[in-house]
């Protein structure tokens, strides 16, 4: 996922996606995130570099654009016996991106019920570790486009938004839409177009990190949909003072603006009328030497109908801050932020007596490591990761790897190979589920 810059801590070798609020990696050389990253990755599939996803290459299997104009939704429901609240997870080379997490999601006209004017957008990267649904305007079908009204500060001029990932940015409008994700419905939720045309104003110089986001092919995917913790990308902060790096007028040149809560980019997942408390992100166990591709499910809300409960499932569960994050340690070292953030693709943490491929892990064999977890309630659990040799990783034809790691400094990034053979639940934040309690809390358990 993707975490906010202001949230990540430095920048390292694997990909990482971080926006505002949450942390995650998901590509190519690990990148430390701020408060909120979620992860981009190597595009080529032949190694990472410490740009994080704006170095990929578009991705064999449409992942720029493929989807636009399609409102078919036929990856965005499940089968007769599915109560309506799952989407299909697949990482396979639909993105150029190894151990990118891709969804489908349909947006609409606000306060149509998820009728009039829908597009569905595929290939969209899965990010626990960002807040917000965030899609490139090239990917959305005109008409739809058309019926998202752009969001306008208190004088009345339009808004654009930054997303500061650590691996790059993105620059586009505010609008607001109706987000479908199987039978659930957010009504009138602030999304970010990026590169929307319909913003006249030239990013400014405090947007501008790394490689910057322009299109589905830099990125790997048409969008990135952020299903963390948080409710809001930014929360408070900005709701109360026009920062730097979030939001600002439309104007020449842009300007901070504070937004509102209600206007901030959103978590739809938060704004669904039932199954909204949180998530659950579910990957079948794969080979050591990974898959050609996989296929898991996520599930809306916790607790909340049979296939999302928590509290039987002997689950390990660590209270976050808002953002998602908590601690952890290696080898004896003091705690550092950690987080689980589908959006990184691969484990990240401080180990520099691993060899390293281009910010990847490359040992001479496969390794295995132990990494202390804790939160500020005292609840505490130890996470096995294993490591395989980047090199020989990506020079197979697979796409999707459960010992996928990277260098990241001061930080415990577990992405996406942590996930595979797990049910991994995020509590979102003020939300109240049997066996997680009140979020923000992530939670673990096997399948």
């Amino acid at each position: 996922m993707m975490k906010c810059i202001s949230l990540a801590s430095a920048v390292v070798l694997s990909v990482a996606l971080a926006a505002c609020g949450g942390g995650g990696d998901s590509g190519v050389a690990p990148v430390v995130k701020p408060a909120t990253t979620s992860g981009a990755s190597d595009a080529s599939g032949t190694g990472g570099s410490t740009q994080s996803e704006a170095s990929k290459d578009s991705g064999s299997s449409g992942s720029g654009g493929s989807g636009s104009g399609d409102t078919s939704g036929s990856n965005s429901g499940g089968s007769s016996a599915d109560p309506g609240n799952t989407v299909p997870v697949l990482v396979s080379n639909a993105s150029s991106v190894r151990n990118f997490p891709l969804v489908s999601v349909t947006i609409c006209q606000p306060n149509s019920g998820g009728q009039a004017n829908c597009g569905t957008i595929r290939n969209v990267l899965l990010d626990t570790g960002s807040f917000g649904l965030r899609v490139f305007a090239a990917a959305i079908p005109t008409a739809t486009r058309a019926a998202l009204p752009i969001q306008t500060d208190a004088s009345g001029k339009n808004v654009a938004a930054c997303a500061a990932f650590g691996s790059g940015h993105a620059w586009g409008s505010v609008r607001t839409a109706d987000v479908k994700l199987s039978s659930e419905v957010a009504a009138a939720v602030p999304i970010h177009v990026m590169t929307d045309s319909a913003v006249v104003s030239q990013k400014p110089a405090s947007c501008m990190w790394n490689t910057a986001l322009t299109s589905p092919s830099v990125l790997g995917a048409n969008g990135i949909l952020g299903v963390g913790t948080a409710r809001n990308d930014c929360g408070s902060m900005c709701a109360s003072t026009a920062l730097e790096g979030f939001y600002y007028t439309d104007s020449s040149p842009a300007v901070p603006v504070a937004m509102p809560l209600e206007k901030q980019i959103a978590n739809p997942v938060a704004r669904f009328p039932v199954d909204n408390n949180g998530v659950v992100v579910d990957i079948p166990a794969i080979p050591a030497g990974g898959a050609s591709s996989a296929t898991g499910t996520l599930t809306f809300g916790i607790g909340t109908q049979s296939n999302n409960q928590l509290s039987a499932a002997g689950a390990t569960v660590l209270t976050t801050d808002t953002w998602g994050n908590f601690l952890g340690s290696y080898s004896g070292t003091s705690p550092v932020d950690a987080f689980v953030d589908s959006g990184s693709n691969s484990v990240n943490f401080d180990d520099t007596s691993i060899a390293q491929w281009k910010g990847f892990f490359a040992p001479t064999s496969d390794a295995t490591r132990s990494i202390a977890l804790s939160d500020a309630g005292g609840a505490s659990a130890n996470a096995t990761v294993n490591v395989g040799n980047a090199i020989s990783l990506f020079a197979s034809t697979n796409y999707a790897f459960n010992n996928l790691g990277g260098y990241m400094a001061q930080t415990v990034d577990l992405g996406l190979p942590f996930f595979f053979g797990r049910r991994v639940y995020y509590g979102i934040e003020g939300a109240n589920a049997s066996g997680g309690g009140t979020g923000p809390y992530v939670a673990y358990a096997s399948r």
